[in-house]
C-alpha cells in the first residue's frame, strides 16, 4: 500500500510540479513501481507492454474512429445542424440541459470513450456558437456517458457482474436506470454545471481540426445527421441483442443472421461501418464524388492530434496494470471481504478498493463481484431484485475515485484540454459523486425490497 501511495504521488509531482509531459511520467512511474514493487526482471518488460497494449487494443481504434466521425461531423457542417436543432428545441439557456439528454441517449448501447469521441464536435460547435467555457457543455454531457457507462447493461462493468452474481439482466437494467436517472440529474449534470462554473473559463480546444467546414459544401440535413449519429448504436444493439439470444435463449451462434450481427455489433466495426457511411454522405456526395485527397486530409486531420491522447492512455493502462501485477488491490478486497459487512455495502467498498488500487472501472467491478460471489452464493434467501441491487452496487463502487491510473481519466481531462489538477477537480469529482449517490439510492432500494 506504501508502494502504490508514494507512486501515485510521484506521478502527480511530475506531471503537476514539474511539469513533464504525462506519457512520459506514467511509463517512467510505471517502471520504477514495478521494480520497487519486486516484479522479476523477466516479467518486467512483458507487464508494462502488456498494460499499454491491452488498454490501447480496446481505445485506440474507438477513438481513431470516433475521432474520424466526429471530425467530418465538424467539416461538413453537421455539427452545427445538430447543434442549432438542439437550441432551437430547449432554448439557448438550456444548451447544456439538451447536450446532456442527447449524451443520455447516445450512451445506452455505445463505450463512454467512443460515444464521448463522437459527441465531442457538437460540443465543442456548442461551446463555440454560445461562449462561456467549454466546460459548462463537456461536464453535462460526460456526466451522461459516465453514469450509463457505470451502471447500466451493455456496458461491460454490470454485464460482468451480473454474471458473476447471478443476477438478471433486465432487472440490472432496470434497478441501473432506476437510481441512474435521478443520479445524472443531480450527480453527472447539476454538479458538472457548478464544478464547471468553479474551474472557470475554458476556451475549445483544436484537438479534432480547426473550426469550420467547406463554405461551398451544402450543410447536410438534420436526417442526415441523426442516421449517422444512430447507426453505431442501433449496430452495436444488434450486435447485443445476436449475443443475448444466443446466451440466454439456446440460439445457434453459427447461424449466418447471428454471426452477421455479432461481427457488426461488435463496437469497432460499427464506428467503421458509420465513419465509412459518413464520407460517402457528408464529403463524397455534397462533392459529386469530386472529392480528390480530400478524404485522405480529413482522415489525417482527425487523427494527428489525437496520438498523443492515444499514447497517455495507453500509458495509463500501463500504470493500472502494474499496480494490478503487485497484489495490493486483492490484498485489500480479501481483507474487506472477511469484515462481516453487509453484502451490499462490501461489494460497494470492495470495488472502490479495487478501483482506487488499479484503476479500471471494469476490473474492479468484474473482480469485486467475483470474490463476492460466493457469499451471495451461500444466501439462498437473496431474490433476484435484491440480486440486481447488489450488482448496481458493485458497479456503482467501481466507477468512483477516478483518478491518475484511470485510461478515461486521461481520456477525458486531454480532449478537453484540461490541466491534471483540473480534470481531478472536475471529472474525478463528478465520476465519485455519481458512483456514491447511486450507492445510496440503489441500497435504498435493496432496503425497501428486503
Amino acid at each position: 500500500m506504501i508502494t502504490a501511495v508514494a507512486a501515485i504521488a510521484v506521478l502527480l509531482v511530475l506531471i503537476i510540479k514539474v511539469k513533464l509531459h504525462a506519457f512520459y511520467s506514467l511509463v517512467i512511474v510505471s517502471l520504477l513501481t514495478a521494480v520497487v514493487a519486486g516484479i522479476p526482471a523477466a516479467d518486467l518488460v512483458s507487464t508494462l507492454t502488456g498494460g499499454f497494449g491491452g488498454t490501447l487494443a480496446t481505445v485506440a481504434l474507438l477513438v481513431g474512429f470516433g475521432a474520424v466521425l466526429g471530425r467530418i461531423v465538424e467539416i461538413s457542417g453537421g455539427a452545427k445542424v445538430l447543434a442549432d436543432t438542439l437550441i432551437d428545441r430547449f432554448g439557448e439557456k438550456r444548451a447544456p440541459l439538451a447536450l446532456s439528454v442527447a449524451s443520455l441517449f447516445y450512451g445506452f448501447p455505445i463505450f463512454l470513450d467512443a460515444g464521448f469521441v463522437v459527441m465531442l464536435p457538437i460540443v465543442y460547435t456548442v461551446a463555440r456558437r454560445l461562449g462561456g467555457g467549454l466546460l459548462l457543455y463537456a461536464l453535462p454531457a460526460a456526466g451522461a456517458f459516465l453514469m450509463m457507462h457505470a451502471l447500466v447493461p451493455p456496458h461491460p462493468g454490470p454485464v460482468a457482474a451480473s454474471a458473476l452474481l447471478g443476477a438478471d439482466v433486465g432487472l440490472v437494467v432496470l434497478v441501473g436506470l432506476l437510481v441512474g436517472l435521478p443520479t445524472w440529474y443531480l450527480a453527472g449534470y447539476r454538479l458538472a454545471l457548478v464544478l464547471a462554473r468553479r474551474a472557470g473559463y475554458v476556451d475549445v480546444p483544436d484537438l479534432l481540426g480547426k473550426p469550420g467546414g467547406d463554405v461551398d459544401q451544402p450543410r447536410p440535413s438534420f436526417g442526415v445527421i441523426l442516421l449517422v449519429l444512430l447507426l453505431p448504436l442501433v449496430l452495436i444493439f444488434c450486435g447485443t441483442a445476436s449475443n443475448t439470444a444466443v446466451q440466454n435463449y439456446g440460439a445457434d451462434e453459427e447461424n449466418p443472421l447471428i454471426v452477421v450481427l455479432q461481427i457488426i455489433g461488435a463496437t469497432p466495426v460499427a464506428l467503421l461501418i458509420t465513419s465509412v457511411l459518413a464520407m460517402l454522405l457528408l464529403v463524397v456526395r455534397p462533392n459529386r464524388g469530386r472529392v480528390g485527397s480530400r478524404l485522405e486530409d480529413v482522415v489525417d486531420d482527425a487523427l494527428a492530434p489525437v496520438c498523443s491522447i492515444i499514447l497517455i492512455t495507453g500509458a495509463g493502462g500501463m500504470f493500472g496494470r502494474v499496480l494490478t501485477e503487485t497484489g495490493i488491490g486483492g490484498a485489500l478486497a480479501d481483507i474487506l471481504n472477511d469484515a462481516g459487512l453487509p453484502l451490499i455495502l462490501a461489494g460497494f467498498i470492495i470495488a472502490i478498493a479495487l478501483r482506487v488500487a488499479q484503476g479500471s472501472a471494469t476490473v474492479a467491478g468484474t473482480t469485486a463481484a467475483g470474490l463476492l460471489a460466493p457469499a451471495l452464493a451461500a444466501d439462498p434467501d437473496l431474490s433476484a431484485l435484491q440480486l440486481a441491487c447488489i450488482t448496481v452496487a458493485v458497479a456503482a463502487g467501481a466507477i468512483t475515485f477516478s483518478h491518475v491510473n484511470d485510461s478515461g481519466f486521461w481520456l477525458v481531462g486531454r480532449f478537453l484540454g484540461l490541466s491534471t489538477a483540473t480534470t481531478l477537480k472536475t471529472w474525478s469529482v463528478i465520476a465519485t459523486a455519481i458512483g456514491f449517490m447511486a450507492f445510496g439510492l440503489v441500497w435504498l432500494l435493496y432496503l425497501v425490497v428486503s
